[in-house]
């Protein structure tokens, strides 16, 4: 009986081999003890293969010093297999901190200038100009503030441009780039290109009224703020007050950039609502289309009629 539970045990380490690590020299079992580690966990299921018919071999007249080998390999093969579990633990733990450091946006040109070379954002910011790209969060919002307190402290009668191509994100780190917008003495126009969505039209027709421009491929979408509630029903009652609280503000807001009343922008936003350059000029969002920075383009961007008017009619 003790002989066949040692047997289960080797068996199901199957690492016997890691054994010969240790220099037991069970030469009985007709295994080779001079073994490298490596080449006896390369080769494990040979090595399994192998004890598995010396373990029945000697099953029939088992002996001390074969119930001792076979106590031996089980202990080995466990720690040798507790071993390889770390190792592969420590592995993972590796790859997924290189994961994490890796950035996930492209690396940002440099720029030759006399004092060296120094990047792309660098050098538009010293021509007061800003980028805002990508998703609303708490961390553009700090570098948003940053940069428009900076050079509104710098200059504060110059304007800021603000470059907008965003779908949208956080309410909160929103208002906190419009309250910067406001604060500063200077005027902010802004300019869409791709497309502003959301909180990211919310903060193009936040601009100098005047000054807010879009690009004649762009896209522009208002809707209603989005979130979810769970919890008690008392905190899903509170979560749900604070959204709504937060589409009054918003829908104030807007309103008062586009001219409309609060009865037509809280219809526009129940639902996506999304407009063309063209269609946000009427809307009241932005006041010019443009093509260069200097010369607003005041016709109709050239489209295809069908395609044009299978969108807008």
């Amino acid at each position: 009986a003790m002989s066949s539970k040692l047997m289960k045990a080797a068996i199901a380490a199957g690492l016997g081999a890691c054994a010969l690590d240790l220099g037991l020299g069970f030469s009985h079992l007709g295994v080779n003890p001079t073994l490298a580690p490596a080449r006896g966990l390369a080769e494990g299921s040979t090595g399994q293969q192998q004890l598995t018919t010396r373990i029945a071999e000697r099953k029939s007249s088992p002996s001390m010093a074969g119930l001792l080998g076979v106590t031996a390999l089980a202990v080995a093969g466990a720690q040798g297999s507790r071993q390889a579990k770390r190792a592969g633990r420590r592995t993972v733990a590796v790859c997924a901190e290189k994961e994490k450091k890796t950035p996930s946006s492209p690396n940002m040109p440099m720029v030759a200038t006399g004092s060296g070379p120094i990047d792309v954002m660098s050098k538009l910011m010293g021509d007061r100009i800003l980028m805002l790209s990508g998703g609303v969060n708490d961390e553009m919002a700090n570098v948003m503030v940053a940069q428009i307190l900076y050079l509104a402290n710098k200059d504060p009668e110059k304007e800021i441009t603000i470059y907008i191509n965003s779908p949208g994100g956080s309410v909160s780190a929103g208002m906190a780039i419009y309250d910067a917008m406001q604060f500063v003495p200077c005027d902010v126009s802004t300019v869409c290109f791709g497309m502003a969505a959301s909180m990211g039209a919310f903060l193009l027709g936040a601009g100098t009224k005047g000054k807010r421009r879009c690009l004649p491929n762009a896209r522009i979408m208002i809707h209603q703020p989005l979130g979810g509630a769970g919890g008690q029903a008392a905190d899903i009652e509170l979560q749900a007050k604070e959204i709504l609280f937060l589409r009054d503000i918003l829908n104030t807001y807007l309103a008062d950039f586009t001219g409309k009343t609060m009865e037509v922008v809280e219809k526009d936003c129940d639902r996506d609502y999304y407009m063309t350059p063209e269609e946000a000029v009427t809307y009241g969002i932005i006041d010019e289309v443009i093509t260069t920075r200097s010369w607003p383009r005041l016709e109709k961007p050239s489209k295809p009629e069908l395609v044009y008017n299978r969108y807008t009619n």
